[in-house]
């Protein structure tokens, strides 16, 4: 009996001990405890900031102006889109062809008489002699011209290279004397109207982007400041402005405006366009070569002011200045170019 129960004592220590260790063998490992948050950390870099202001404006050949003929019947009218040409033919009244003069003063009388003498003369004298006619030498006085039987003689070859009648004689209203070369826009007659009416619309030949801004809101625009075009597939070319004046007042309020106009650096740039939607992007500010951090390392100090703070965890106050889309200019004591400090993103 003794043995019987020493036995069965045993048996019980036995499972005891197995269960035991079981136990300990199926236990998992304790989690190690967690250490203290990684900083998210960025650099102090110099470079440049700048902020800029987008405007809708219009690409397009500038404002048109009207041209009226003179006496007679339209018989023939220009194209939309055709250019302008010295001493070609434009359209056509009774039958003759109206033909482009450049020059500061219009045909306003018959040039019809020996001695006659004006800048009108002057315009005639200059465009035969562009045109490959002697004229003999021309005053430096445009109203000194004279109309002499040698300009008499070369306006006599250049009508007869023109196949009109060879008389010497030069009415206004078969010369259309322009300030430069332009471009017609719209044409605004039909064939058989009297030639006094508008006939057609002109434009200059280089394409230009006008806009009109309120002056509340034009901000720093200014003559020859560079300007950025975006075109309307999104590409961007450069421009500058070329000029800034007052506009009319706006009939439905809204304050004084100002008209601005700019010119792409290069013509080819737009070249593939008629008239179209475009923006323009101004620099309103900017900053070269500045010690620049993104906007979320700054920390706003109780006392007032901004700080950045170093991974060890010390503040370094900094002075703010310009802001730029994410970023900000900053400086201070210890602020150096590749400093690595704090930031919340």
């Amino acid at each position: 009996m003794r043995r019987t129960v020493i036995a069965a004592t045993l048996l019980v220590v036995v499972v005891a001990a197995t269960v035991t260790v079981l136990l300990v063998r199926g236990r998992p490992d304790e989690p190690a405890a967690a250490g203290p948050p990684a900083v998210k950390t960025t650099t102090v870099r110099r470079g440049d900031l700048a902020n800029t202001r987008v405007l809708q404006a219009n690409l397009g050949f500038g404002a048109a102006r009207p041209v009226k003929g003179g006496t007679g019947t339209v018989t023939k009218l220009p194209a939309p889109g055709q250019v302008t040409e010295l001493g070609k033919e434009l359209y056509r009244v009774d039958d003759q062809p109206v033909v482009v003069f450049f020059g500061a003063t219009p045909l306003f009388r018959a040039l019809d008489t020996p001695g006659l003498k004006g800048s009108d003369v002057a315009v005639v004298m200059d465009n035969l002699a562009a045109l490959g006619h002697q004229v003999g030498t021309r005053p430096r006085d445009a109203a000194k011209a004279e109309l002499t039987p040698k300009v008499i003689d070369a306006l006599k070859k250049w009508q007869k290279a023109l196949g009109v009648e060879q008389n010497g004689v030069l009415q206004p209203g078969r010369v259309l004397v322009l300030d430069r070369p332009m471009r017609v826009a719209t044409v605004k007659a039909q064939l058989g109207a009297p030639a006094s009416e508008e006939l057609f619309e002109i434009t200059p030949t280089t394409r230009l982007i006008t806009m009109q801004v309120l002056v509340s809101e034009a901000g720093t625009v200014k003559a020859d400041m560079p300007v950025t075009i975006v075109r309307p597939d999104s590409r961007e070319v450069p421009g500058k402005v070329t000029s800034v004046n007052n506009a009319p007042a706006s009939e439905n309020g809204g304050g004084p405006k100002i008209d601005v106009t700019v010119t792409p650096d290069n013509p080819a740039d737009v070249a593939d366009l008629d008239t179209a939607p475009v923006r323009l992007k101004f620099t309103t500010e900017s900053r070269i070569g500045v010690l620049t951090v993104p906007l979320a390392a700054l920390i706003a100090l109780k006392e007032g002011g901004y700080a950045v703070q170093l991974p060890g965890g010390a503040l370094k106050a900094v002075q703010t200045g310009l802001y730029s889309q994410d970023k900000v200019e900053i400086s201070g004591d210890g602020i150096t170019d590749g400093l690595e400090v704090v930031t919340a993103q």
